[in-house]
């Protein structure tokens, strides 16, 4: 079996990859980092949103299953859906539980989808990422094909991502760890949410390759305990109590004010999702794999967090929205801790003088 990887080192790639590895399936990963080929893992260095690449991987072979982990424009995927799909046996297509509308009920692969019930105008006017799956979920089924697997992952962990609500990493943890309030939605801290360890989606992922009865079918992979966003946050405070000898400051503000200083498609993420109760049946997913023995949220959680602890890194930094949080909180960055002329000006405007 040939296994071809789009983008697959993400926090749901990489241990897709590993766990090929194990399986002895021959696997190839598009990266656009260089990374060293291993006995049977081949990585092609290139970006996979590039048409040119593209086209050059799927003529290496007549995959037999393709994963991609991209993510498009949804007029890109349509020029590029039969190209997909005519290079392989099976085309698993990343989307996303975010598709989901509010349910009161455990949601199935059948539940509401908001592309089909919302009347939100200005919201369904936007390409917004739930929306945006939804739209390739659709294109896929209008094909005229059916070697085709969606795939509905929800909010995964891992060692590098830990989600607060809306927030990635980069914007609750790096305050916490240099002695500065969080800052966090009091209307969100009491939804309830359903967060997977990435591994435990790869491990649902791998189940479905090259099975005749996933074909043309939906799944969503999660974790089937839910916890609230308030436990989520005491785990994430009780592991940087220990690591920090210290426990983080958490400032509770309600919608109003916390979306305030949110940016882009973020306000609609956190109306049309994040304010939802999200809780999964996982039972189609279950002939495949046993969602049981996924990873406890909490467990898993504190792990992660750990194990990131011990060589923290973080992706960026948005100095603009740091500035506006430290005005809230009557907190100041240190100028010293801010790269570049340009990054501290901007701190320094929207902190002192906006």
């Amino acid at each position: 079996m040939k296994v071809l990887v789009l983008g697959g080192t993400g926090a749901m790639g990489i241990h897709l990859v590993q766990l090929l590895k194990e399986q002895g399936v021959e696997t190839f990963v598009t990266s656009r980092r260089r990374i060293q080929s291993n006995e049977n893992v081949h990585y092609l260095q290139g970006n996979a949103q590039d048409e040119t690449f593209l086209q050059e991987c799927l003529q290496m072979h007549q995959w037999d299953t393709i994963v991609d982990f991209m993510i498009y424009h949804t007029q890109t995927f349509k020029e590029r859906v039969d190209l997909l799909l005519n290079s392989t046996k099976q085309y698993i297509f990343l989307s996303s539980a975010r598709v989901y509308a509010g349910s009161e009920q455990p949601i199935t692969e059948t539940s509401a989808r908001l592309l089909d019930v919302s009347h939100d105008a200005d919201y369904l006017a936007t390409d917004e990422y739930s929306l945006t799956k939804a739209r390739q979920e659709d294109i896929l089924k209008n094909s005229g094909r059916k070697n085709w697997t969606i795939i509905r992952p929800y909010i995964t962990y891992s060692e590098n991502r830990f989600q607060l609500g809306v927030l990635e990493k980069e914007e609750w943890l790096y305050r916490a760890l240099h002695g500065r309030t969080i800052v966090f939605s009091s209307d969100i801290m009491q939804k309830t949410t359903t967060l997977t360890y990435g591994f435990d989606v790869a491990k649902g992922i791998a189940s479905v390759i090259g099975k005749a009865g996933a074909l043309g079918e939906c799944f969503h992979i999660t974790q089937p305990e839910s916890i609230q966003w308030s436990e989520v946050l005491n785990v994430y405070l009780s592991v940087l109590e220990k690591h920090a000898a210290f426990r983080p400051k958490v400032l509770l503000q309600d919608l109003n004010n916390f979306s305030e200083w949110r940016t882009g498609t973020s306000q609609y993420q956190i109306r049309h999702d994040r304010l939802y109760n999200r809780v999964f049946d996982n039972a189609k997913i279950s002939q495949y794999i046993d969602a049981k023995s996924f990873t406890n949220t909490q467990a898993g959680l504190q792990h992660c967090l750990e194990t990131f602890l011990k060589n923290p890194k973080f992706s960026w930094t948005d100095w603009k929205v740091e500035a506006r949080k430290d005005r809230i909180t009557k907190e100041k960055t240190p100028l010293s801790e801010i790269t570049g002329i340009k990054q501290k000006v901007k701190y320094f405007v929207y902190r002192y003088l906006s």
